[in-house]
Parts: C-alpha cells; sequence; structure tokens
C-alpha cells in the first residue's frame, strides 16, 4: 500500500473537494490497522513495515486535510513539477496580500480580539471562493497556470491563518 496515491490509501477518487468527515474516518480506521502497538508481538521487518506504513498514512492525511496541500499535491498527481516554495507572479494578488499584512499588523497592535475574528472570517471566506475556483479547474490542462496560482494563493492564505491564529493564542493568554 506504501505505493498508492494519497487519495488511493483512502479510497478516494482524486478531487479538490473531500469530505473532512469521511477522510478522518477512513484515516482512523486505517491507523488503527497498523498502529505500531499492534505489532509489538511480531517480527521487526513487520513492526518496520507497519511503522513505515502508519508514517505513510499520516503523511497522507496531513496533505488531505489541509486545503492548501490538497492543491498542490493534485496538480503534482496531474504532472506538474512544483516547488515548494515559489514567488507569485500575481500583481492583483500581490496587492490583496499586503493589505492583509497591513491589516493584520494594525489588529496586532490594537489587540482587539473580536476584530481578529472577524478577520479570520475574511481569510475563511477568501480560502473558500478560492478553494471553489481550484476545484473548478484543478483537472483541466488547459487552465493549469490558473491552478497553479489558485493553490499559491491558498499556500498564502494557509500561512496567513497560522498568523492569525498564533496572535489569537497571544491575545488569549
Amino acid at each position: 500500500m506504501s505505493e498508492a496515491n494519497h487519495f488511493l490509501r483512502f479510497g478516494l477518487a482524486p478531487d479538490f473537494n473531500l469530505d473532512l468527515k469521511t477522510l478522518g474516518e477512513r484515516y482512523r480506521e486505517l491507523a488503527s490497522r497498523v498502529h505500531p502497538d499492534r505489532f509489538v508481538g511480531a517480527s521487526e521487518a513487520e513492526q518496520q513495515r507497519a511503522l513505515l506504513e502508519a508514517a505513510h498514512l499520516n503523511e497522507a492525511f496531513q496533505c488531505l486535510k489541509k486545503p492548501a496541500s490538497r492543491a498542490l499535491y493534485l496538480l503534482t498527481l496531474n504532472g506538474a513539477e512544483l516547488p515548494l516554495e515559489a514567488t507569485i507572479q500575481d500583481g492583483e494578488f500581490l496587492i490583496q496580500q499586503m493589505q492583509w499584512h497591513e491589516q493584520l499588523e494594525a489588529l496586532e497592535q490594537r489587540a482587539d480580539s473580536a476584530e481578529l475574528a472577524a478577520f479570520k472570517q475574511r481569510l475563511l471566506s477568501a480560502e473558500a471562493a478560492t478553494g471553489e475556483a481550484f476545484a473548478a479547474c484543478w483537472n483541466d490542462t488547459s487552465a493549469a497556470e490558473t491552478a497553479e496560482k489558485l493553490a499559491r494563493r491558498l499556500q498564502f492564505l494557509s500561512r496567513l491563518q497560522a498568523k492569525v491564529r498564533r496572535l489569537q493564542e497571544r491575545f488569549d493568554d
């Protein structure tokens, strides 16, 4: 099973729109089958296989549960060669990025939890809209450039949301 792509590992068709509840249920089911504790009395080779399979399963789950990594993974399944990090050649989105960063800095200075929560909701809405656009084009070879641009936008939104979570934690302390 270690050679299976991430979707096949969970018995899912490659698609951006996933039922995350189903993904989580399948992950827990499969993880319980290969958990290293189940192989305590097994041979060292079987223990190593179980450990390796558990690691592959965890890697696949971590990739598929997040929109940005799922989008990039789908593009690689379609044969795209994407570096992990890339400069976005998207002037419109670069301006939006700067605006969001400026807004986040202002929120940090004001230490306003309610405003930060509203900002987080705007980011989630932007992520949902970007995800919908990606879902509509990722498997269309004539739209490969658009799909990559949208995947990079999702990647940025994911990183910005992580900054928002860290700031929220600071506000909560």
